[in-house]
């Protein structure tokens, strides 16, 4: 009975898509999931699902990611669903552990190669060796060139062949690039080292040349998972094959209109060939998308909808499913400079109006666009971290923390609240809990170790885990050493804590995450598209790199670029992905069904500036004001505060979300223009004949002076029910 009520708690919830995924035969199974549609969810429940009804056994699963982030949460999810013993690993990590328990075997008792951490120090020597002096840079380039062949299965004699193929654009010859990899790998052999591509290889080679281990690996996982499909690499799909040895319990869960990282040897053929490879397949659609307002998901089917390619033929249409929200914010700049700040004004506008800082990204096609947004944001007092510069728990303040926190476990009392032992520890190297330096690397620091404070709130007033079914249990309260161990773990699986911080991010490495707000910025052609973008191929992965950009944002989408890189500098034209000065096109549902509605009329091209600072207006609540929304205005204050006093109002009666009644935007309208006409009111920017009917009379009465008191918020929802 148990395990019946847990599968059936398992399906719970689930929308007719995700049921059928999760519920789908054994075999293979392929669900196309578009972004924010619950993939991760479907593929956990299925899991569960399957495991639980008793179908296969939760030891036998392999669940592979290509994050130790997505990993991590894949275990969790599976352990609250009562669901224990699934292996759920990346590639690499899968390959090593198999690796390093079957070395004794496979080499004769001798010891397993060391791991290279990095093949820049190694490139560097093969490099000198080939005749070319390399910096760090070039050494890095030239490493990420060597794991592109590495991936695609060629070898140093075939790359010339292989580049030319693939249209590789290289810093150095082609031919110079082979010699830099023979050497490579001549001075790996030479050292006793291997790289992670060569872990991979040994699980292949140690499959495929030894019918013992493969007999024990295939006995060991018998139902094979593999998120994000569409980045497989030919290497990874050679060991998925080995694994797999010829059956067919595999799901895989992707999206085309993800691919973005074909310059690493990933590709999308073969979510796109799976139900040719596998004829008896059954293929699911996830197009429900619980993650962004339906004007997000508007404009990310704007832009996918003109894609051309293989991976268009996979293309998913997705479905808002929230309420609505603001229109993104389309802006134009003079400079670059000029759009840094108008983005850094706009956070702390954000973060002053209660949207917490690590809720906020600004997105960017290259890490060289991060300088002049991190300077922006520190002048704006505003606080940021940048991902992907240096790993968190290899930051020289987080190990300094580390170290404290392990000796504060010798000195502190086991009975001192966790909080208050982690902040006691933090104060010997110099972190106090009431005084945040001012914006920049200092302030990145701080930030670093608040970030501890607060995961340490989180597991002191987190509960241990329980299988559904079980009777809870009463645990005793965690303590420092408890947390230190805690630590120790995410450092390992680098499962990092959340840096109250706005995100500086390149949109490759935004990939799986999201935020309430986004800045996509520098939306300029020659840098997305990118200058490199040549092929047909090429460009269409530019495009979508935006779609993946744009699907990051929950609620706020800003995309902007600058007419010039610097003050009086060469003129740029625009992202071509982009629909320019065009409204939106909008997805949302209606009673309970899917509609999908688009406007397609042209907007006025009229070019309107900033009546202040002269920035053209692209957003439509900005065209009508003739300003900036970060500008000064001649905004009637009190009048405003009565509108928010009455959309707060009229918001709780009707139980929607303010917004949903008038945005902000809307609101500063109505306060500066003060409409005394239904004329006037129609004219501002968010307001149609449907809220003219809803909630024109009560609006014009307090313009005109009226206390909210006075206006009863009955008779303006009334139409509505």
């Amino acid at each position: 009975m148990v395990a019946d009520s847990a599968s059936v708690r398992v399906l719970a919830g689930l929308d007719p898509e995700q049921r059928a995924a999760v519920t789908a035969p054994a075999g293979p199974v392929c669900v196309l999931a578009g972004a924010g549609t619950g993939k991760t969810r479907a593929v956990t429940s299925r899991i569960a699902y399957r495991a639980l009804t008793g179908e296969i056994s939760a030891r036998h699963v392999l669940a592979v990611t290509f994050t130790a982030r997505a990993a991590a949460e894949l275990r969790h999810r599976l352990a609250v669903a009562g669901v224990a013993g699934v292996q759920a690993r990346t590639f690499h990590a899968a390959a090593l552990r198999q690796v390093r328990y079957f070395a004794p075997r496979l080499l004769d008792g001798r010891a397993m190669p060391e791991l290279l951490d990095s093949k820049v120090r190694l490139v560097t020597v093969a490099a000198a060796r080939a005749g070319i002096r390399a910096d760090r840079t070039a050494a890095r380039d030239l490493a990420g060139e060597i794991e592109w062949a590495k991936s695609s299965l060629v070898e140093p004699a075939e790359y010339m062949v292989a580049a030319a193929k693939s249209l590789r654009e290289t810093v150095h010859d082609p031919a110079k690039v082979a010699e830099v990899f023979a050497a490579y790998e001549r001075l790996k052999r030479t050292g006793g080292v291997i790289d992670f591509e060569d872990v991979l290889r040994a699980a292949v080679w140690g499959i495929e040349e030894h019918p013992d281990v493969a007999e024990q690996v295939r006995n060991q996982y018998r139902h094979l998972v593999v998120d994000e499909y569409q980045d497989v690499n030919p290497l990874q799909q050679r060991l998925l094959d080995a694994w797999l040895g010829g059956r067919d319990d595999l799901t895989v869960v992707g999206d085309a209109s993800q691919t973005i990282y074909s310059f690493t040897g990933a590709t999308s053929a073969y979510l796109v060939d799976f139900p040719r490879r596998h004829r008896t397949a059954t293929v699911v659609r996830l197009v429900r998308d619980y993650r962004s307002t339906p004007q997000v998901v508007g404009l990310a089917n704007a832009v996918i909808s003109q894609a051309r390619g293989t991976e268009a033929r996979l293309r998913l249409e997705l479905v808002g499913q929230r309420p609505a929200g603001p229109e993104p914010e389309r802006r134009i700049f003079t400079d670059e400079p000029a759009e840094a700040a108008a983005v850094a004004a706009r956070c702390r506008a954000l973060i002053d109006a209660g949207v917490p800082a690590r809720e906020v990204a600004v997105l960017f096609r290259t890490h060289a666009q991060s300088e002049a947004y991190e300077k922006a944001l520190a002048e704006a007092g505003v606080p940021y971290l940048v991902q992907g510069a240096e790993r968190f728990f290899e930051r020289t303040e987080v190990r300094q923390a580390m170290v404290a926190l392990r000796a504060a476990t010798r000195s502190l009392s086991g009975e001192t609240p966790l909080r208050v032992a982690v902040v006691e520890a933090l104060a010997g190297v110099g972190w106090a809990p009431d005084s945040p330096p001012p914006g920049g690397a200092a302030r990145e620091r701080w930030e670093a170790l608040a970030a501890l404070v607060q995961l340490a709130e989180e597991y002191e007033a987190t509960p241990a885990i329980q299988p559904l079914g079980v009777a809870a249990i009463v645990e005793r309260p965690v303590t420092l050493t408890d947390f230190t161990e805690e630590l120790a773990r995410r450092a390992a699986q680098q499962h990092v804590p959340t840096i109250d911080g706005v995100t500086l991010a390149s949109l490759h490495s935004a990939k799986g995450l999201e935020w309430d707000a986004v800045f996509l910025v520098g939306l300029a052609e020659g840098t997305l598209p990118t200058s490199y973008a040549r092929t047909t191929e090429q460009v269409e992965e530019e495009r979508r790199l935006l779609y993946v950009g744009i699907t990051r944002a929950r609620q706020w989408l800003w995309l902007s670029y600058a007419s010039a890189r610097s003050p009086g500098g060469r003129p740029r034209r625009p992202c071509r992905f982009l629909p320019q000065l065009a409204p939106t096109p909008s997805t949302e549902r209606a009673s309970g069904e899917r509609q999908v509605r688009t406007t397609s009329r042209r907007a006025a091209t009229r070019i309107v500036s900033c009546r202040i600072c002269g920035t053209t207006l692209l957003a439509g609540p900005d065209r009508k004001l003739g300003r900036c929304a970060a500008c000064p205005s001649d905004i009637d204050d009190e009048l405003h505060e009565r509108l928010r006093e009455w959309r707060s109002r009229v918001a709780a009666a009707q139980k929607v979300p303010a917004y949903v009644v008038f945005t902000d935007a809307t609101l500063v309208a109505l306060a500066e223009r003060r409409p005394g006409r239904a004329e006037e009111m129609v004219a501002i920017a968010g307001i149609g004949p449907r809220k003219l009917g809803l909630y024109g009379e009560a609006v014009l009465a307090l313009v005109g002076g009226a206390a909210v008191d006075e206006i009863c918020p009955q008779k303006t929802f009334q139409s509505d029910r």
